[in-house]
């Protein structure tokens, strides 16, 4: 994409990057050098710069932080054994930040904005994306309101951000989930769709309920009768059942539009698999479970890709589920997904944005 933006660029005096053990990623922790920032008012971006990563100051009567308007995204960059810098799929996350951007009634972020602001914060902290495989830079969008003003109505005015940070894997070994019937994560008319941190907020106590008893994470079910499966923790979900994969479908409104589940979906129409975007009931995964007619569960999102999930509770009952074979379907999509994002294998949807 060409571009006329001449972004400003203040370094760091104090880089970070010597420091650091890119060995030992723990996910989220370290942030690299620099950020991209960009500020909203009368009714345009302006402002666009580079700065050192670091401390923002706001009013204690600061929009987001009462009224909740704030969404984000997250993608991920990668080196390939040239040493170019790949990022997967970030038009993707333009057009989703945007539709979040539309239901929280903040104002579209330009595509040129959104990419040139990603891609020149990249390269300036290029030695910060990790070469290992299994490691990646972890790349952070979001917006959030600014006015300084105590009544619920729209923001004015915004600032968008974009951080980066090396990360490792998320999930070192396969998860267990537990089924939950109480708590909602989403109901038909919320924002479910949209990637606003309210959502997370409202999930962080049931999560936390299933962590204490054992478990990884929650598979949530619908709102209204807690009968169908929705998404797994922060990732959308997927199991194998006779040979068909099946996922729940995105039109409700109740469920994020994942990108790397949409990946899979491609791929697995590629590959001719048998695929379904349905709703899965709680019975029929039980039913699946104790008849042996499951092959695979799983997670899938930016931060883990796949999670493989081997335990899932139901109605006081621990289910585990039977040991993959190598060729199992998780298993080819997670290394035909690293593969095109690490350059080793050609890429022939353009998910990849190389420099």
């Amino acid at each position: 994409m060409k571009t006329s933006l001449a972004i400003p660029v203040t370094k760091t005096q104090s880089s970070k990057l010597a420091e650091t053990d890119f060995s030992n990623l723990v996910f989220g922790k370290t942030i690299s050098d620099h950020m991209f920032v960009a500020d909203y008012r009368n009714g345009e971006w302006t402002d666009l710069r580079i700065v050192p990563y670091g401390p923002l100051q706001l009013n204690p009567s600061n929009a987001a932080l009462h009224y909740g308007q704030s969404i984000f995204e997250g993608l991920k960059a990668y080196k390939n054994d040239a040493g170019e810098v790949l990022i997967f799929r970030p038009d993707a996350n333009w057009r989703r930040m945007n539709e979040s951007a539309e239901r929280m009634c903040m104002p579209s972020i330009p595509e040129e904005i959104f990419m040139e602001g990603m891609k020149q914060l990249i390269e300036l902290d290029r030695d910060w994306v990790p070469s290992a495989k299994g490691s990646s830079l972890y790349v952070r969008p979001y917006m959030f309101a600014t006015d300084d003003y105590i009544g619920v109505k729209p923001s004015d005015t915004y600032k968008f951000i974009i951080f980066t940070c090396p990360v490792g894997n998320y999930y070192s070994r396969p998860v267990s989930v537990k089924v939950e019937t109480k708590f909602t994560r989403a109901t038909e008319g919320g924002t479910g769709a949209a990637k606003t941190a309210g959502n997370y907020a409202a999930s962080l106590y049931p999560a936390l309920q299933a962590q204490k008893a054992g478990y990884d994470q929650l598979l949530w079910t619908d709102g209204k009768s807690h009968s169908n499966i929705e998404e797994s923790g922060t990732m959308n979900v997927m199991f194998k059942i006779n040979g068909t994969l099946i996922t729940a479908p995105t039109h409700t409104g109740t469920i994020l539009k994942g990108i790397t589940r949409d990946s899979v979906i491609q791929l697995a129409k590629d590959w001719n698999e048998p695929l379904e975007e349905r709703f899965l009931s709680v019975q029929e995964l039980k039913n699946a479970l104790e008849n042996g007619t499951i092959e695979e569960a799983f997670g899938t999102g930016t931060a883990a890709t796949i999670a493989h999930i081997q335990v899932i509770h139901i109605d006081g009952q621990d289910y585990r589920l039977p040991e993959k074979p190598a060729d199992a379907f998780s298993h080819r999509v997670l290394a035909e997904l690293d593969a095109i994002k690490y350059g080793s294998k050609e890429d022939p949807h353009h998910w990849i944005m190389k420099f």
